[in-house]
């Protein structure tokens, strides 16, 4: 079932994303066991992400969003593949506040707005990560993303979020949408473009409301007959693996190694994203290389 659309004007000159992110944050949420503030965050910035890997061009590039706002929840990180698919974690995943004076989960406050949202961009035809990073406007996700397209990349661009918690800690719905508008659009345009989005509901009322992003996006681009170019089913995706993990330890060099083996020769490396624990004999990792190796 394809949860992501993709979609354009007629006239070409308005882009829209849209995502139905829930499934993916209900995997994030009994993953890091999250509290509903920080489910509310790492969910944002998962579905966030998803929507910028689906604008990606080529299949071999991938985007990590990082935001460090020095608030209790601690960094929280999201990466997507070309595809939409994403992953992500939180350092701090139990930390709760109250509720903001709008019955609102208090992400900003979790998060921390004194700090930056860093973008890295890694494209398969370059040897180096293009990397961002703009100052958080209010470390609610939504807003920062806005920040760093307007100023980065300057694309005038609309993002919303939203996940909605229910009590007992579980996801209602998560979703949301980036329109973006290319060079040539006039005032006119800019104007209707506004009109529509301030008269929109929330994403999570959408969602509530059985909406679906296709629905989000002829809303949102009402009057300007928008074409759909692509739907997609978009998850939560660890792309983790004992072979992985086995390469990242000997890029640690035998000396590193002979220090860990020292310590203790069972060695078991745990998966931030996914929780997954690979176990390793550093003995044998050491027959594997060359003591002439540094």
């Amino acid at each position: 079932m394809s949860n992501l659309i993709r979609g354009i004007s007629e006239n070409g000159g308005v882009v829209f994303c849209g995502v139905d992110s829930t499934a993916i944050v209900r995997t994030a949420e009994k993953l890091h066991t999250t509290s509903a503030t920080c489910s509310a965050a790492l969910g944002r910035l998962l579905t966030g992400v998803s929507l910028m890997g689906a604008m990606l061009k080529d299949d071999g590039d991938s985007i990590t969003l990082r935001v460090s706002g020095g608030g209790p929840a601690g960094v929280v990180i999201a990466c997507t593949d070309a595809h939409g698919n994403v992953k992500g974690c939180i350092d701090h995943p139990l930390v709760e506040l109250p509720a903001k004076e709008n019955g609102h989960l208090d992400v900003g406050g979790a998060v921390g707005k004194d700090g930056v949202l860093t973008v890295i961009r890694d494209n398969k035809l370059q040897k180096e990560p293009t990397v961002g990073q703009v100052p958080l406007v209010s470390g609610e996700i939504a807003e920062d993303i806005t920040s760093y397209y307007a100023y980065s990349e300057q694309i005038p661009t609309v993002c919303a979020l939203g996940v909605l918690v229910d009590k007992d800690l579980s996801i209602a719905c998560a979703g949301g949408y980036l329109l973006q508008l290319l060079p040539g659009a006039t005032d006119a345009e800019i104007t209707r473009l506004e009109q529509n989005i301030a008269a929109m509901p929330s994403v999570t009322e959408l969602l509530r409301a059985g909406k679906t992003p296709q629905d989000m996006m002829e809303l949102a681009m009402a009057g300007f007959d928008p074409q759909v170019l692509d739907t997609r089913e978009v998850k939560y995706r660890c792309d983790c693996s004992k072979e992985r993990t086995k390469d990242m330890l000997l890029s640690l060099g035998r000396k590193e190694l002979v220090k860990l083996r020292d310590e203790d020769p069972k060695c078991e490396v745990v998966c931030h994203f996914c929780h997954t624990k690979y176990e390793f004999d550093l003995n044998e990792l050491l027959a594997e290389t060359t003591p002439e190796e540094k």
